[in-house]
């Protein structure tokens, strides 16, 4: 056998290799994600970034196959960290058909595109709070959601504390009587400890965030006094800065709330506080309930509850909204999704708040 004989024959074997690699890829692909959901992060400047990747990466029922950022460190970053492909544009995960579902991390002005996007590509999506930078593009994201009939919820971890739902539960059976007020309280120190000077400095300006403190808190919990107590009427406010630690980006906020049943809510919200030790409260005729120091505490004579000790046992906890999200992508039934009309009426909801401190007066809902 001659050298060119030899050297033919080697080529054969590895070219015919290589033909049998590349079309047992896709099986062998198929087989990794077998019974999983492949996921892609579109966008990963948001603070909560850290905690949603390290969910994914460690959960046991998620591949994540790619991330991409117009930031190209960020991509770098969280790819390594992922053992993710880092893409240069998010056309190449809209377009991959093995990526089923999405999460948005994005600065909430590009939550528009990504969205609609997501949406015309068919998938299903994670979208951290706020939904949008005004009504009209929430509106427009949570039609175009509907449409796609996609999954979708976002990152309203509130509704998942035990407490929470103690009080939403007692409401809806009428065990509080008339409800004649409620507040709500969401507050911590991050301006006064600079969290917002480097890596997450956009979050404190509203030109890309859509609100400052006021917003990126209470919009958490005006989804709970919207989830419990229903639609509202219309709402007034006072936001303002307060050291401008972020220049004339409000570091506080209080904002009096007409709902529609009649209640009268408050909500108080920022990043100058040392504390915030009354985080929830509802009063009724017939019971009271507050959330004290992380511990919930109920009156009603009715029940036996004399709101002196704190309530310690409760229901199991459900699961994380990002675990909520990839359960009903894999089909379980009845996941207690954020539904996108929800989401849309908080931004709408915040949207008049923060009109209603402009101008000095009261504003009506949308």
């Amino acid at each position: 056998m001659n050298l060119d004989t030899t050297l033919n024959r080697k080529q054969f074997i590895a070219t015919s290799s290589a033909a049998l690699l590349a079309a047992s890829l896709p099986n062998l692909l198929r087989a990794e994600t077998a019974g999983k959901v492949v996921v892609g992060f579109v966008g990963l400047a948001h603070i909560h970034t850290p905690s949603y990747t390290k969910n994914l990466k460690n959960h046991s029922d998620v591949i994540v196959k790619a991330v991409y950022d117009h930031d190209k460190d960020r991509t770098k970053k969280y790819a390594t960290m992922l053992g993710a492909t880092a893409v240069e544009s998010a056309d190449a995960i809209w377009s991959d058909p093995q990526i089923t579902a999405v999460v948005i991390l994005s600065e909430t002005n590009l939550h528009h595109d990504l969205v609609l996007q997501g949406a015309q590509a068919g998938k299903h999506m994670f979208v951290e709070k706020p939904l949008g930078i005004n009504t009209r593009e929430s509106l427009e994201m949570a039609a175009a959601i509907d449409k796609a009939g996609v999954h979708f919820t976002t990152g309203y971890f509130n509704r998942v504390d035990p407490k929470h739902i103690f009080i939403k539960n007692e409401v809806a059976k009428g065990n509080f009587g008339t409800i004649t007020r409620a507040r709500a309280s969401n507050c911590h120190s991050g301006s006064l400890g600079h969290w917002f000077d480097k890596e997450y400095r956009w979050m404190a300006d509203p030109s890309i965030a859509g609100v400052g403190a006021f917003g990126d808190l209470g919009t958490h919990k005006l989804d709970i006094l919207m989830w419990i107590l229903g639609e509202i009427d219309s709402v007034s406010a006072v936001i303002k800065p307060v050291v401008h630690n972020y220049g004339d980006c409000d570091e506080t906020g209080e904002a009096l709330i007409k709902f529609k049943s009649g209640v009268i809510g408050t909500l108080a919200a920022g990043w100058v506080d040392v504390d915030d030790p009354v985080g929830f409260l509802v009063s009724g005729t017939e019971a009271h309930a507050v959330i004290f120091n992380g511990n919930l505490y109920y009156k009603n004579k009715k029940q036996g509850f004399d709101g002196k000790k704190p309530i310690l046992q409760f229901p199991k906890t459900p699961e994380s909204p990002i675990n909520q999200f990839i359960a009903a992508v894999r089909g379980s039934k009845d996941q207690p999704l954020v539904q996108p009309h929800e989401a849309a009426a908080r931004v709408s909801a915040m949207e008049a708040i923060y009109t209603a401190s402009q101008a000095n007066t009261w504003v009506n809902v949308v």
